[in-house]
């Protein structure tokens, strides 16, 4: 059997995701790597198939082994050039969650079609780090098109704990 067949046989008893896991900053569900992975791996498993997520070259992998035949699919994200490894984390596990999603072509409801294929709104008036205070980070926020919110959403999460 194929990888491809393992891996549709595999999503058919993945199903839906539950959003396992609370943003109190923004007040938003979402599903955390560890939730993903707790629920994947073992139908996986059950299939023959491997889950690794490397960091290699600057780019964070998601790659399913047929542990069979050695046939791989891959999904990966290049990592930004980050000095502060708080945040270089905060990427890293952000990464897995979605290679891996994307990679296994998992339910996603907070993605919109029209809004990725609506050119972004540059922000160059104000950044998140100019805010003072949670209040002014939380204007901040509100006052962006929704593609910039999600795409800045953990980095302002850490920010805002640095903040009064």
């Amino acid at each position: 059997m194929s990888i491809y067949k393992k891996l549709f046989e595999a999503k058919k008893e993945i199903g839906k995701i539950s959003k396992d896991s609370t943003n109190p900053f923004f007040k938003s569900k979402y599903f955390d790597i560890n939730g993903l992975l707790e629920h994947v791996e073992p139908i996986l498993q059950k299939h023959d198939l491997l889950l690794l997520q490397p960091i290699t070259d600057g780019k964070v992998s998601t790659v399913i082994v047929d542990i069979e035949t050695g046939e791989k699919v891959i999904s990966e994200m290049t990592l930004p050039q980050l000095n502060d490894p708080q945040k270089l984390g905060s990427c890293v596990s952000y990464y897995r969650r979605y290679t891996a999603q994307s990679l296994i072509g998992l339910q996603a409801t907070d993605d919109d079609a029209n809004l990725a294929s609506r050119p972004p709104k540059k922000v160059t008036a104000k950044v998140y780090t100019d805010c003072k205070t949670k209040e002014e980070l939380r204007a901040f926020y509100a006052s962006l098109p929704e593609d910039q919110q999600k795409g800045l959403k953990d980095l302002i999460t850490e920010f805002a704990l640095k903040l009064k």
